[in-house]
């Protein structure tokens, strides 16, 4: 059984990863029904908590049918993250995350996200004290390091877990790679194996299928595994790996009427969250990844990112019920 604190997860937990303008409540609502074991949150500024801003607020929002849940920070300052987590505690998640993993340009280098691997002690002493400012379990996710040459993930989970965190996700790429090349699971593997570690370490990267999860967990011997991309347009894959490790048998796609009902649902959470303008606005990013693989979808497409009315999108939906045939299914 994999426990964070006091939070059972079971014995191979799927995370849903933190991703932004993604991994919101209308999302995550979607893939907890498919079977994902642990939330988290967008990850929020620090700076936006303190200042009351509007869509950091807002991004604190979590909901008991989406739990467990973590609420995820950033920042690059050790005072305002103290504050942050704090405010984010007062949400009443299950745990706090920090993100020291975000490569992106407008955070990295600016000593947040993957920033602070370029100064591990400051990284440790941030943890600590964010782990002192809240009665809640901390856990963090981060990459291998910033580029090849500064790889340190062992030394960094060992800081860490003795800063009081109380899980690690490690994302197998660097900071320099991006989201490009393969993920390199074997540092994962070495900070799971190593004697000094006792907390759960999840691994993060790559993971798009059943096999791949199985496989992975067999060669690394991670605790649990982040889904990320993967699950975007595809919530269905937690069930599937789920399935698969029960049974090691693959379950068939879904098909053309449940991505169907599986949208309308999103969609409805969409709206009943941000209220039907921004609700549908929001939604227009993923239509195409839940029916992708559908020839001759374009007019169809189009119809559901254009339209501003929530039945007028329902019956586009419905259109697309009757016109399709469920062999046009992604497989």
């Amino acid at each position: 059984m994999v426990r964070i604190g006091n939070l059972e997860l079971g014995d191979f937990p799927l995370l849903l990863a933190p991703m932004e303008d993604v991994s919101d409540p209308p999302f995550r609502a979607v893939c907890k029904a498919n079977g994902a074991d642990l939330m988290y949150t967008e990850f929020i500024a620090a700076e936006g908590l303190i200042r009351h801003a509007d869509k950091s607020v807002q991004k604190l929002d979590i909901y008991d049918y989406e739990r467990p849940i973590g609420i995820q920070i950033f920042g690059a300052e050790i005072e305002p993250m103290r504050e942050a987590a704090a405010i984010a505690e007062a949400a009443n998640p299950e745990l706090i995350d920090i993100n020291y993993g975000c490569p992106v340009k407008k955070v990295a280098c600016k000593g947040a996200g993957a920033g602070i691997l370029l100064d591990i002690p400051k990284m440790q002493a941030m943890t600590a004290e964010i782990v002192k400012r809240v009665n809640l379990p901390v856990t963090v996710k981060t990459r291998l390091g910033w580029d090849h040459d500064t790889i340190k993930i062992v030394e960094v989970a060992k800081r860490l877990q003795d800063a009081g965190i109380q899980a690690l996700t490690i994302h197998g790429r660097t900071r320099q790679q991006m989201y490009k090349g393969e993920a390199d699971w074997s540092w994962i593997a070495e900070v799971k194996n190593h004697p000094d570690i006792r907390i759960p370490i999840f691994g993060n990267g790559d993971i798009d299928s059943p096999q791949k999860a199985v496989d992975y967990w067999k060669r690394f011997g991670t605790d649990g595994v982040m889904i990320g991309r993967a699950a975007i347009g595809y919530p269905w894959i937690f069930r599937e790996i789920k399935h698969y490790i029960a049974t090691g048998e693959l379950l068939p796609p879904p098909g053309l009427q449940e991505r169907v009902d599986t949208v309308k649902e999103h969609l409805r959470f969409s709206v009943e969250w941000k209220g039907e303008k921004q609700g549908i606005c929001e939604m227009r990013t993923h239509y195409t990844n839940y029916f992708r693989g559908i020839p001759n979808f374009k007019p169809y497409r189009v119809r559901l990112v254009t339209s501003e009315s929530y039945e007028e999108i329902r019956t586009t939906l419905d259109e697309i019920s009757s016109v399709f045939s469920d062999a046009y299914s992604l497989a």
